[in-house]
């Protein structure tokens, strides 16, 4: 099994750095170019030497019991990896093929090695590889100890910043620490003026991930004169695959309830409700829908496109509850939601704008686990077709317009609208802030909720959910926090950035095709 290599790894790993960490306790701790016991040498009288030598000998105490503490804790998280191996050795009996003698170290020690030499072998670490393309090359990004700059930008956007997300914070820190170790570690035991390096002597690093082999860093230090650098490699070896979890999953009974806020808006939803019988009616067929209605303009004509639904469909699982106030998604959403009376249900929060395949709800299905998981999808967002198409007239029907491509549309990272729950989830966790009125934010604010519980959030792009452009007006109402918002996803929505930009030097294009036809025509006569 794949994960008997993290545990024995670590093994070896904590035995090195126990007998590092001995050692490092063992040699006084020394500045550059100074005798072991300053004052010795120098005219200084009685007292003056003896207040620095109960410094210096407060000091080394001090450093002694910290790694003292620092090698207890090593040797218990050893103690314990050491069981781990060996009840997993017990159980399974062999390791990546081969038998495992737990009785002899040297014969574990070596065949660990061996593989993680292989692993280093297979990387590029020592020597280039042939790639075909540009394409093919896994890019490094570089960091400081303060910022990482990164190709990958995320959700936060900036090509610099402090590292955010803690566990690559924790990477890049770990690294260095490591690096320092080896640093302060003099080649010769009885050297008594090696150099001690802090963290302040680093100068910056670089690293990337090979996602089936490892990650490799390259850290620079400064040297012990100028225009002198100390450059380490360090490689994190990645284990084989391991079976964590093989289940059985039956989603014939798992019904959902698709749950839409509405207010006016009776052609988009003639639309959406299009999809809903083609996909979730005739392809599906284990969908509730509810509709909450906000006010009452346009009620009758929303309430007959229902009611033609169902009896063309011959279908009854829907739910219409109508509200009258001002529209608010998290209210609308959250009484849809507690209106359900019958036994713990799978929630999906929809707009009225969206379109879903039929995979993807099976998607939700597998994503989704009461009191354990939450689904929130990242669904592809479609530019103004007008844009994509040149011209109104030449825009295809809607199912030709969704194709995940850079030029049709984006993934929509900053959306956390649209997310499949269980209704005892959302009910344990709180459900909505009702005091948050209009557009935007009452999603934000579930979705944090969850981050901050112990259910695992599940967050990745699904190709069956698309966000239908339309024209999005931002009204003054908005706070100015939600007014930001709306105008930021508004710029978004419209157009990818060489579109815009042609939009913007169309002029100039013209400009340029009008001289290109007049070479043409000159050339001609």
């Amino acid at each position: 099994p794949a994960w008997i290599w993290q545990l024995a790894t670590v093994l070896v790993f904590l035995s090195s750095v126990v007998s590092l960490l001995y050692m490092l306790a063992c040699t006084p701790r020394v500045e550059d170019g100074q005798p072991l016991l300053p004052g010795v040498s120098g005219p200084t009288g009685k007292e003056n030497f003896q207040v620095l030598l109960e410094e210096r000998e407060e000091q080394h105490r001090n450093y002694i019991n910290s790694l003292k503490k620092q090698i207890a804790q090593l040797k218990e998280e050893l103690r314990e990896r050491s069981e781990q191996l060996k009840v997993v050795h017990d159980h399974y009996g062999d390791l990546q093929g081969g038998n495992v003698d737990l009785s002899s170290p040297e014969k574990t020690q070596a065949g660990l090695l061996r593989f993680l030499h292989s692993q280093i072998d297979k990387a590029e670490v020592h020597s280039g590889v042939k790639l075909p393309t540009e394409y093919s090359v896994i890019p490094f990004e570089s960091f400081t100890l303060q910022k990482i700059y990164q190709l990958e930008m995320g959700l936060t956007r900036h090509p610099e910043e402090k590292p955010i997300r803690k566990d690559k914070r924790d990477e890049l820190v770990e690294a260095i620490e490591a690096a320092l170790g080896m640093l302060n570690t003099p080649e010769d035991e009885g050297a008594t003026n090696h150099r001690m390096h802090a963290a302040a002597d680093f100068i910056e690093g670089i690293y990337r991930t090979e996602k089936d082999k490892g990650t490799l860093y390259e850290l620079t230090f400064k040297g012990d004169r100028a225009h002198e650098f100390k450059r380490l490699a360090l490689f994190r070896p990645f284990g084989p695959l391991m079976n964590v979890k093989m289940e059985k999953v039956d989603t014939a009974n798992m019904l959902i309830n698709i749950i839409v806020p509405l207010a006016k808006r009776a052609d988009t939803f003639r639309q959406f409700m299009h999809n809903f019988r083609e996909v979730g009616v005739r392809l599906d067929g284990r969908v509730h829908l509810t509709v909450v209605y906000f006010g009452t303009e346009q009620m009758t004509e929303v309430k007959a496109i229902l009611e033609y639904m169902s009896r063309e469909a011959n279908y009854k699982n829907y739910t219409f509850i109508p509200l009258e106030e001002d529209f608010s998604r998290g209210k609308g959403l959250d009484v849809g939601a507690r209106a359900w009376k019958g036994n713990n249900v799978l929630l999906f929060f929809c707009d009225v704008d969206i379109y879903f395949t039929a995979e993807f709800l099976n998607t939700c299905r597998l994503n989704a686990q009461p009191g354990k998981k939450v689904f929130y999808p990242v669904l592809f967002s479609q530019y103004n077709p007008a844009i994509i198409y040149g011209h109104h007239d030449a825009v295809p029907p809607i199912l030709q317009q969704l194709v995940i491509k850079k030029d049709s549309g984006f993934w929509r990272d900053f959306g956390f609208g649209m997310t499949c729950q269980y209704r005892s989830d959302f009910i344990n966790i709180g459900g909505f802030d009702l005091d948050i009125k209009g557009w935007g934010g009452e999603d934000v604010h579930l979705y944090r909720k969850y981050l901050h519980s112990d259910l695992i959030v599940v967050r990745t792009p699904v190709r069956g959910l698309f966000h239908l452009w339309h024209e999005k007006r931002c009204v003054d109402e908005l706070t100015p926090e939600q007014y930001r918002m709306c105008m930021q996803s508004k710029a978004m929505n419209e157009a990818s950035h060489g579109q815009l930009g042609m939009l913007v030097f169309r002029h100039e294009i013209e400009a340029h095709l009008r001289k290109e036809r007049h070479k043409v025509n000159t050339k001609k006569t």
